[in-house]
Parts: structure tokens; C-alpha cells; sequence
């Protein structure tokens, strides 16, 4: 299992940014997909997933009608949108099938 998140970076509060993961080794469009989320001496969190035909989607409460996660099997890449992003949401992130399976993880940081 491989899997590679990219698109963190600065934003501002209020900003939006767009992740993105590739996946690769096993097979994908099968999988029930998740965002993870972990800030430094804090647990994971469970942040979104997505069912492998992409017709159920469930959140945390704390990212619920901010985050949208979506995918495309056709890619094997999983994306999630963050807008009205908070100070709370710095974390870096990670994808992954759970949480003993997720790949590098791409860190975000909201601050003014």
C-alpha cells in the first residue's frame, strides 16, 4: 500500500485548500477511503470518508459542511476541499484505508 497526500500549505482563516492523495498497490476502487488529521502530541483523528463508489460520505463533526471528500477511481486519487478553514484545522494530514494504513502525510497550517 502506497499512498502520497499533497496540496497543504499556509492559508489564512477563512481560506479554503484543495488535498489531494494518490494511491497505488492495492486496489483502490474497491476501498472505502479516509482523511486522517493529527496535530503534534495530539491522537489521530478520523476526519471524512468515502465509500468506494462514492455514493456515502461521512464527516467529523468538527469539519461537517466545511470539508468535502471526493474521489476518482479512474485516477486512484482520493481529494479532500477544506473552505471556511479555522485556526483548529493546522494539522498535517493523511490518507488512508485506516489508521495503521495511511501514507506521508502533507501539513496544513491556518494562521494570519
Amino acid at each position: 500500500v502506497q499512498l502520497q497526500a499533497s496540496g497543504g500549505g499556509l492559508v489564512q482563516p477563512g481560506g479554503s485548500l484543495r488535498l489531494s492523495c494518490v494511491a497505488s498497490g492495492f486496489a483502490f476502487s474497491s476501498e472505502k477511503m479516509k482523511w486522517f488529521r493529527q496535530v503534534p502530541g495530539d491522537d489521530l483523528e478520523w476526519v471524512a470518508t468515502i465509500t468506494s463508489d462514492s455514493t456515502h460520505r461521512i464527516y467529523a463533526g468538527a469539519v461537517k459542511d466545511r470539508f468535502t471528500i471526493s474521489r476518482d477511481n479512474t485516477k486512484n486519487a482520493l481529494y479532500l476541499q477544506m473552505d471556511e478553514l479555522k485556526r483548529e484545522d493546522t494539522a498535517m494530514y493523511y490518507c488512508g484505508l485506516n489508521p495503521d494504513e495511511k501514507g506521508q502525510g502533507t501539513l496544513v497550517t491556518v494562521s494570519s
